[in-house]
Parts: structure tokens; sequence; C-alpha cells
């Protein structure tokens, strides 16, 4: 099992750039597909980015794909996902995602089975 933390949200202007971190607890992180989702008012969660266990692979939703980057580092537990050029419509409660056992599609929020309490970004105009 799995514990996850994000942090690193905020209010920020548009055009600027964030990096959200997520802090698993575990020794077997290295073991878990990581993902980012997201989800705004009023709206079902949304697939980001995907991450397989060594870091080699990576997935972008279309809305901020050349924006945005997920990465891990296994040694410290931890991913993250840098934003860059970020825009209104990215505001959302960001969530971590975990899973052991991968269950495609890996863009669908049920096919993940451990989840953080989520890191709300505020992009103002």
């Amino acid at each position: 099992q799995v514990q996850l933390v994000e942090s690193g949200g905020g209010l920020v202007q548009a055009g600027v750039s964030l990096r959200l971190s997520c802090a698993a607890s575990g020794r077997t992180f290295s073991s878990y597909f990581m993902g980012w989702f997201r989800q705004a008012p009023g709206k079902g969660r949304e697939f980001v980015a995907s991450i397989n266990w060594s870091g080699g692979s990576t997935r972008y939703a279309d809305s901020v794909k050349g924006r945005f980057t997920i990465s891990r580092d296994n040694a410290k537990n931890m991913v993250y996902l840098q934003m860059n050029s970020v825009k209104p419509e990215d505001t959302a409660v960001y969530y971590c995602a975990a899973t052991k056992l991968v269950t495609l599609p890996t863009t669908t929020a049920r096919n993940y089975d451990y989840w953080g309490q989520g890191t709300q970004v505020t992009v103002s105009s």
C-alpha cells in the first residue's frame, strides 16, 4: 500500500510556471505506475499525465502536451508535475494517483488504486 501527499499548488497568474510534487510513502514506490489527474468545479476527474515505473515512458493529455512535464525520482519517492505557461483553464484540484497493477487505459481514473488529497491550482488571467 502507498500513501500520497501532494503539494505545490497555489494562486498564480497566467503564463507562469508551477511545480507540483507528490510524496509517496513505502519502500516499493518504484513498483507503482503514477499519474496526475485534475478536477475543475462541476466537472469530472480528468487525466493530465502518467509515468511508468522507471520514468522512461510518459503520456499526456492533449490539453497539456508541450506545457506540462511529469517526472519521478524513485530514490526520493517523489513524482513531479512541472507546469509551464499555465492558463486559466488549468484551474483545478490536482491529484496524484498510483497503481501497482496497470489496467488499461491508464488515462482512466478508476484504474488507479491510491489517491492523494489533492492540491488546488488557481490560474488568474
